[in-house]
């Protein structure tokens, strides 16, 4: 078929190389450039979504793990294991039972992973690792395994293997409308395609609204904010933030501290920016763990997370994805980055 597909993040992108090696003919419609918004400003981590299992969200989870391992076994030059450290203290809204029992539940479900399972560590040897945190009321902790990988880079490197098998990328080319019948306009004309796959993340339901198409869904758009700091990261953390049970990121990037995420709503229109207090708010989380750095900002970015509206608190919001079909047009909301080659096999058996 001559499939034309709107988005050129990762989901679009892997949709795209998986269509073209089934033999359709595929076109890659980008108003910027490939990659270039929130595919590229993630936490940089393959991960099966340890949290998420507090969701009851197990099939997501399953599935995202065993892509956490194909990713790494398919790009070992931009996608590695990491092992992360979660410390357990005295005032953790978690108990050490707790974690132990949803480790112990994410490497059951991960199978024959190829990375090493969990394992509980002391709070001597957490300290042993690491001599900036805070030692103050830990009783111990726990490390586990997740993958971390350059988004951005990673994103590039499918859309050169889409690219090989003939798919066409066209970027700068904003998509006006798209209709039913497998018309897609830009600003350039317009363009007949026998399916067209709107995979515009946070944009997908503005341009089937902008296209009169209607579809009974909603998006909840987050957006997650990050710091890097020029404080080198010992080991990688999973950390609860402060009097809170939501939890927060500080991952070892390029030699510095990668700090995230945040979640605030916010609307389409708005600038997708870290703000003063989205920055205040992580830097206070930091000091708390590691109270005698003094963290240097380096870098801010944003991305806009297309989450599907599951729950009020956007914490406890679904990371699945739905998949809704108008005719010869196939919309596809929510979803994770890790994920995205098991999106594109779901899609392309709606093709």
């Amino acid at each position: 078929m001559d499939i034309g597909i709107v988005g050129g993040g990762i989901n679009g992108l892997c949709t795209a190389w998986l269509l073209a090696e089934q033999g359709h003919q595929v076109t890659v419609y980008e108003r910027g450039a490939v990659m270039g918004a929130t595919s590229g400003v993630s936490s940089k981590l393959l991960h099966g979504g340890l949290r998420y299992l507090e969701n009851g969200e197990f099939r997501l989870v399953r599935e995202a793990l065993r892509e956490r391992d194909a990713w790494i076994t398919r790009a070992p030059q931009l996608a590695k294991p990491l092992r992360i450290t979660m410390p357990i203290y005295r005032t953790s809204r978690r108990s050490a039972w707790m974690v132990a029992a949803g480790l112990f539940l994410y490497d059951h479900m991960a199978g024959k992973s190829l990375l090493p399972k969990a394992k509980r560590l002391t709070a001597a040897e957490i300290c042993t690792r690491d001599t900036t945190l805070n030692p103050e009321g830990l009783l111990g902790g726990f490390e586990f395994s997740d993958g971390q990988m350059d988004d951005r880079a990673l994103g590039l490197w499918v859309a050169q293997q889409a690219g090989a098998l003939g798919v066409c990328l066209e970027e700068q080319t904003e998509v006006l409308g798209v209709q039913a019948d497998g018309t897609i306009t830009t600003v350039e004309g317009t363009s007949r395609h026998d399916r067209v796959l709107n995979i515009a993340g946070p944009w997908a339901i503005a341009l089937l609204d902008q296209s009169g198409i209607p579809i009974p869904y909603r998006l909840d758009l987050v957006r997650g904010s990050h710091l890097l700091l020029q404080q080198p990261c010992e080991q990688a953390y999973l950390l609860e933030a402060p009097k809170e049970r939501r939890i927060f990121f500080v991952l070892p990037w390029k030699g510095g501290s990668l700090l995230g995420t945040t979640e605030v709503r916010q609307l389409l229109n708005e600038p997708i920016t870290c703000t003063e207090e989205e920055e205040a708010y992580l830097l206070h989380a930091y000091r708390h763990y590691f109270p005698a750095s003094e963290p240097l900002v380096t870098e801010r970015f944003a991305g806009l997370r297309p989450l599907l509206y599951s729950a009020q608190d956007p914490n406890k919001a679904t990371r699945e994805y739905a998949i809704h079909r108008t005719e010869n047009l196939i919309t596809v909301l929510g979803g994770k980055w890790t994920t995205a080659m098991a999106l594109a096999r779901t899609v392309s058996q709606r093709i």
